[in-house]
């Protein structure tokens, strides 16, 4: 399986696709478009680019060799969400959720799904309910529609969303923010009431809309009294959000009785209200594929096609995320040959131990290697690592190398083996998709790690699926006794992971990071920047 998300060649976060993609991005980025092709299965969501699906049809057989008789077939937003989460799940039978802000609208639905009789066309899916059966049937067992206006909105996507926008008016992926920030405040300050839960419907009560009309009230400041004001309304909206939410899992789970649940759509990459599913919901497994958002929809539509199309059964598990195109040896060379000014590369015996002694020093360390990762989230073949013992290590990424908000809390690698003797886990993370406690032995020796609220959200590591992390983490755990070491993205300031050689080796360049291990170099400065807390 492949995926390449425009983002990584553009370099422009959340940059969505256009005509003349295929052509000028994928084609050069993607080898193996160039073999011959059974079926082509395209989805859209509710923007207006599916107007134009004939001219992008006519983009696929100009740019693709497809085979003769070769079918081009639409899939249906909520459904291509469904099958990037149930399919690659490691459930035989499972209830499916996926919750977006909005998705296709019911014209262009492609799955049988009993409404109303009063759904026009026009109306938009933002939540979807499903009891799902390898070998079997997917079953739609209902929806919630919206009709799209912004003065009445709908559902927990747009909640978060009209949320998001008080505290972060301009650009988009902000949610992550809010997440981050409702921690430091009080969720009963604003004394905002819960989401309005009517079976599997969420609506939003009157005290919530006046709030959002009031667009200037909440705008994030880093500090004083406009800082309390936006870290209490995150935290109200956090806990609306996570209410809510468990309501209607609760009735996903009343309507079908199963034991797992693959959830998928924007709202899943909610880590806090993920770790309280697993903690409060009956159900008793839950699967959230590593890209639940949009742009794990390629997935989904491939999948679809394989199984939904041409009858083939699918064995392809989501065991890592590391889906980018395959590195090419020979790019590797020439970029380390290439360096910049002020960049040099050494070829040490020992790449994890010297990188493991990097660490130990304070130094941030970025990791490209391998296949890039094909979600948000950098999982060590796009990683920057830090020492998590070091109280000045979370500013130093914050400010010097990320160019984020103070508050924006690390994630933390641990080896798989020691995960619940430094978490409250009971089951792997290898996709860092919830939060869980640091258990209190801990907290004070992993400031770089553990949130204001004693959380963090990990990522368990397992040789099987990362062998140079484990090998660096074994080495690290030798070294200080620590199992864990922080893990976040590696990209500059407003930038998405990286994906070539030269991406990373830029990022070290511009940003605080000390050094980049490109397997089998290590490319380092020849002037370094400060040492955290110097």
């Amino acid at each position: 399986m492949y995926s390449l998300q425009k983002e990584r060649i553009s370099r422009r976060k959340h940059h969505w696709g256009r005509l003349g993609d295929l052509p000028d991005r994928y084609l050069p980025a993607m080898p193996l478009l160039k073999e011959p092709i059974d079926l082509v299965v395209e989805g859209y969501s509710s923007d207006t680019e599916i107007e134009h699906s004939g001219a992008y049809q006519e983009e696929v057989r100009e740019t693709l060799g497809l085979k003769e008789n070769a079918q081009i077939v639409l899939v249906s937003h909520h459904l291509s969400h469904l099958y990037s989460a149930f399919y690659p799940s490691p459930f035989d039978e499972a209830a499916g959720l996926v919750i977006d802000a909005q998705g296709s609208h019911v014209r262009d639905f492609t799955e049988q799904v009993e409404l109303p009789r009063d759904a026009g066309g026009d109306l938009l899916e933002v939540a979807s309910f499903y009891r799902c059966s390898r070998g079997g049937r997917i079953e739609c067992l209902a929806k919630q529609l919206w009709d799209g206006d912004w003065t009445r909105p709908a559902g927990l996507g747009c909640f978060y969303a009209l949320l998001t926008k008080m505290l972060w008016p301009e650009g988009e992926g902000n949610e992550g923010k809010v997440m981050g920030l409702a921690p430091f405040g009080d969720p009963d300050a604003l004394g905002l009431p819960d989401l309005d839960v009517r079976g599997h419907e969420v609506h939003i009560p009157p005290a919530w809309l006046e709030l959002f009309a009031d667009r200037d009230a909440y705008l994030y400041e880093p500090g004083g009294e406009e800082f309390r004001r936006a870290a209490n309304l995150a935290a109200a909206g956090q806990r609306a959000f996570e209410r809510a939410l468990t309501r209607v899992v609760a009735w996903l789970h009343d309507r079908t009785g199963l034991d797992a649940l693959a959830f998928a759509g924007g709202t899943a990459l909610n880590c806090s209200a993920n770790g309280r599913l697993i903690r409060e919901s009956p159900f008793r497994e839950l699967f959230i594929p590593p890209s639940p958002h949009d742009g794990g929809t390629a997935i989904g539509c491939a999948l679809y096609g394989l199984i939904a199309c041409l009858g083939v059964e699918s064995r392809w598990r989501w065991t890592d995320d590391f889906l980018g195109p395959d590195p090419d040896e020979s790019a590797i060379e020439a970029a380390v040959r290439g360096l910049p000014a002020g960049l040099y590369a050494e070829r040490p015996d020992d790449l994890a131990g010297e990188l493991a002694g990097l660490l130990a020093s304070g130094r941030v360390v970025g990791l490209h290697q391998g296949r890039g990762e094909s979600g948000p989230r950098a999982l060590g073949n796009r990683s920057i690592l830090g020492d998590p013992r070091s109280p000045d290590m979370q500013d130093y990424i914050n400010f010097e190398v990320k160019g984020r908000e103070w508050f924006r809390p690390l994630a933390p690698l641990v080896l798989a083996e020691h995960a619940g003797r430094v978490f409250e886990v009971d089951r792997p993370a290898p996709f860092m998709q919830y939060a869980a406690a640091v258990r209190p032995a801990y907290r004070d020796r992993l400031p770089g790690i553990t949130h204001v609220d004693g959380t963090a959200r990990l990522q368990t590591v397992e040789r099987s699926t990362t062998p140079f992390l484990h090998a660096l983490l074994t080495r690290w755990h030798a070294l200080t006794g620590v199992p864990v070491l922080i893990n976040t993205s590696l990209n500059g300031p407003g930038e998405p992971l990286t994906e070539t050689p030269e991406h990373s080796i830029e990022a070290l360049r511009t940003t605080g990071m000390h050094a980049l291990a490109l397997p089998p170099y290590l490319i380092r400065k020849h002037e370094e920047p400060r040492l955290p807390g110097a």
